[in-house]
């Protein structure tokens, strides 16, 4: 049985897991849905967007202004008995042409325990826990409508399917109490094998556009793709398939201090071997390791200062002939007055080409300020605006003549029903 075909059993296995749970029966089976429909109108980039093959970062390119569904989304839980629970997040998104499917499908163990330890297991597909900024509805942020680069990245690109255990500690529950909480994570998972090429060929982008499983994103096809090295490369990234038949992993841990701090610090690598390539998919499995730290500051109950920075290496090909560094780090304040919340982010992100192919320039940079204005109208009904001044170099622009320098000044306003 060859890679391509393998991938094809990841999302039914994991259906027929759900299935499974769902034949418990009814009086240990408890259900709660939510969900969310988000229209917006916004300004768009003066270049076809990235996912229609083009040029610009933002996520709404040329002629794709006026309103428009950015994104609906129903997120379920499934109580089974007293420790497990089922959880999925079904998503619709318009561009680049409409499609339906999990952002994150797992089942998860969560025993009652008494003592200050206790061991949690997921099991599925599903986000690793590094964001502070997406704790909201279906990850997606309170604060800004669209995400840092840094995590935009992370919805693109990354999503583990395998196996995470925990450990948390709760302070209050040692025999000596404490105000310091911690939690240890490890995974394991297969899949994510061609984490990082998006970040080679394009950079990276603030927007609010999550992958669904088993979705190919479309690259603009550079000189790089003509030549030889590249030539089995597809046009487009299915990122989260298997190819080179490796387990990858990551390492965290979590720790709180009397409610206020918050830190986040993780190490991710999807020990990919760069030299081997599925011929059926033009897939290539790159190597992609980096860490990330995040830390959210209570200032006050009402203020609150989020921070988070990571850097790594992506590489691919015979000989890594694609390798890159990158690194992106972002600070965000948000401030909550009754039924209003301003938040500001300014941010920075860059992608380094190490290599020696230069017919295939992938250095990258920019940077953003971001603000935004949310309105909590009723339980139900949301309202805000965002403006975002972005600034991008990308090298290989140059391959179709355009300027590697954009400067975009992106308006949105939002509104939304929750459910």
């Amino acid at each position: 049985m060859n890679n391509s075909t393998k991938n094809i059993f990841v999302i039914p296995s994991m259906c027929a897991l759900f299935v499974g749970f769902s034949s418990v029966s009814s009086q240990s089976y408890a259900g709660q849905h939510k969900g969310v429909v988000q229209a917006n109108w916004q300004s768009t980039s003066a270049y076809p967007s990235w996912y229609s093959r083009g040029a610009s970062v933002n996520r709404f390119g040329q002629g794709e202004d006026g309103v428009n569904i950015s994104r609906a989304l129903v997120q379920s839980r499934f109580e089974i008995g007293s420790s497990w629970s089922a959880h999925s997040s079904l998503q619709y998104v318009p561009d680049p042409d409409d499609k339906v499917g999990f952002t994150e499908l797992f089942v998860e163990y969560k025993p009652v325990t008494r003592g200050a330890y206790q061991p949690q297991l997921r099991v599925g597909g599903f986000y690793p826990k590094m964001s502070l900024e997406n704790p909201d509805i279906g990850w997606s942020s309170p604060y800004n409508y669209s995400y840092s680069a840094l995590n935009a990245w992370l919805g693109e690109e990354l999503r583990a399917f395998g196996l995470e255990a925990s450990v948390k500690r709760s302070g209050k529950r040692l025999a000596k109490q404490s105000a310091h909480n911690w939690q240890w994570l490890a995974g394991v998972y297969k899949g994510n094998d061609p984490l990082g090429a998006v970040l080679a060929w394009r950079g990276f982008a603030p927007h609010d556009r999550q992958s669904v499983f088993n979705e190919a994103l479309a690259l603009r096809p550079t000189a790089g793709f003509r030549a030889p090295q590249l030539r089995k490369q597809a046009w487009q990234i299915e990122p989260f398939t298997e190819i080179d038949g490796r387990f990858g992993y990551y390492v965290g841990a979590h720790w709180s201090y009397q409610n206020r701090h918050d830190l986040r610090a993780y190490w991710y690598d999807n020990n990919g071997d760069p030299g081997v390539v599925n011929y059926h998919t033009g897939q290539y499995a790159w190597d992609t390791k980096f860490w990330s730290l995040a830390y959210k500051y209570k200032i006050t109950k009402r203020t609150h200062l989020i921070a988070q920075a990571m850097s790594g290496n992506t590489a691919m090909g015979f000989s890594r002939g694609v390798d890159n560094d990158f690194d992106s780090q972002f600070v965000l304040l948000t401030h909550r007055w009754q039924e209003y919340r301003v938040s500001g982010r300014i941010e920075q992100f860059k992608v380094k080409d190490m290599d020696h192919w230069a017919f295939d320039p992938n250095d990258s940079d920019g940077g953003a300020i971001t603000a935004t204005v949310k309105w909590r109208f009723s339980e139900s009904w949301r309202f805000g605006a965002e403006f975002q001044y972005l600034e991008t170099k990308v090298a290989n622009r140059a391959d179709d003549n355009l300027p590697t320098r954009q400067i975009e000044q992106l308006w949105r306003v939002s509104g939304e029903y929750r459910f």
